[in-house]
């Protein structure tokens, strides 16, 4: 995997969304640099998924997204990588890792033939997040933590700009926790990638996060871990945080 191509920031330049007569966000202004997890927090309800279908072009919303490289020029169109909160998979369903993948990467009918060339292409993907064994695997069959581990893989081939993260732990247990968190340390240091990771989970926000935006309907604070959770707006809507 190649390092994303030295964008400097994302701005994202007050962003809303309204349905019908609800205002869902409002004034939302957030810059999110390279090589940074921004971890977005906030009560049920405060607009942090609607947030990310904006982002993702995926609902109408007034405002602009935009792009800027190290020497502030805009480009309009970059990789973004998104990993939803949940996909439904039956378990002990046939298709396996490698159907999956290719299926995402290539106009190529999976089930007429495996393609040697892209099934070593995505094995050679796959180490980078300790999954290269998994590739035969039916994906009914991985645990939270495999199957998280291959969502990512998928998400950044080819290698994006900007990686969202809907509640990607949700499910996992502490170990694959623990492997995610190294995963992400590994593609903010290596590959230079900004990443916008959703969570409810405020005490690994307050671990792993390098910038924290309190959300309830526009950005209420935000800033590095510490300052937002000893914040007065955060103590207003979750309390302390031990």
């Amino acid at each position: 995997m190649e390092k994303a191509c030295g964008l400097h920031c994302t701005k994202i330049n007050n962003i809303g969304v309204k349905i019908g007569k609800d205002v869902i966000l409002k004034n939302i202004n957030i810059h999110i640099h390279c090589g940074e997890l921004t971890v977005i927090i906030g009560r049920n309800g405060a607009g942090k998924c609607t947030l990310l279908k904006a982002i993702l072009g995926e609902i109408e919303h007034t405002g602009n997204i935009v792009f800027v490289d190290k020497k502030d020029n805009i480009t309009k169109k970059i990789k973004i990588g998104y990993v939803p909160q949940s996909i439904n998979i039956e378990k002990h369903m046939p298709t396996t890792v490698y159907d999956l993948f290719a299926s995402c990467i290539t106009h190529i009918p999976v089930f007429l033939r495996k393609d040697k060339k892209i099934y070593n292409e995505i094995k050679e993907h796959l180490k980078i997040f300790g999954a290269d064994e998994l590739i035969d695997k039916s994906i009914g069959d991985l645990s939270g933590g495999e199957l998280q581990r291959v969502l990512i893989a998928i998400a950044t081939k080819p290698t994006p700009n900007l990686l969202i993260l809907d509640e990607p732990v949700s499910g996992i247990d502490r170990n694959g926790i623990k492997e995610f968190y190294n995963i992400i340390s590994k593609l903010k240091s290596e590959y230079d990638m900004s990443i916008i990771l959703v969570s409810h989970d405020l005490d690994l926000a307050k671990k792993y996060a390098d910038k924290v935006i309190l959300l309830d309907k526009e950005v209420i604070k935000e800033g590095a871990p510490e300052d937002v959770f000893k914040s007065l707006e955060f103590k207003n809507r979750f309390g302390e945080l031990a």
